[in-house]
């Protein structure tokens, strides 16, 4: 599905319109900062996640600002909390350029740990 352009914590970055409308179908959490969208691949091992902020979230550097957080927060969360053979998508939201970073890092945490637990009790798609 995705290049392998794996990162250093086995990630694969998703950045076609196709893949993020894959992980559109699959479960959600939202969060103050962050929306944290889950679906799992379909026969591969890997995890991906991709980023993405709306013209709602602020301008380009406000934006760019969310997505650069979102991704060093999911560089150190992911290895930790993400399940393989998941794909990810952190969605930014008003608050995510301006928030703690601790806050940051909680949010996505339990979003992360919590479409975790629904993946295993069976209530994913697939």
């Amino acid at each position: 599905m995705a290049k392998k352009n794996t990162s250093e914590t086995g990630v694969v970055r998703l950045k076609t319109r196709p893949q993020f409308l894959f992980v559109r179908g699959g479960k959600s959490e939202r969060r103050k900062s962050v929306v944290v969208q889950a679906r799992a691949r379909n026969g591969s091992d890997t995890m991906g996640a991709g980023f993405t902020a709306t013209k709602k979230v602020g301008n380009s550097v406000t934006r760019n600002r969310a997505k650069r957080r979102m991704r060093e927060a999911a560089n150190q969360l992911l290895p930790l909390h993400g399940r393989r053979g998941t794909d990810y998508v952190f969605i930014a939201r008003m608050d995510t350029a301006t928030i703690g970073w601790q806050r940051l890092l909680d949010d996505m945490e339990s979003a992360l740990i919590s479409l975790a637990e629904q993946f295993s009790a069976g209530t994913g798609s697939t």
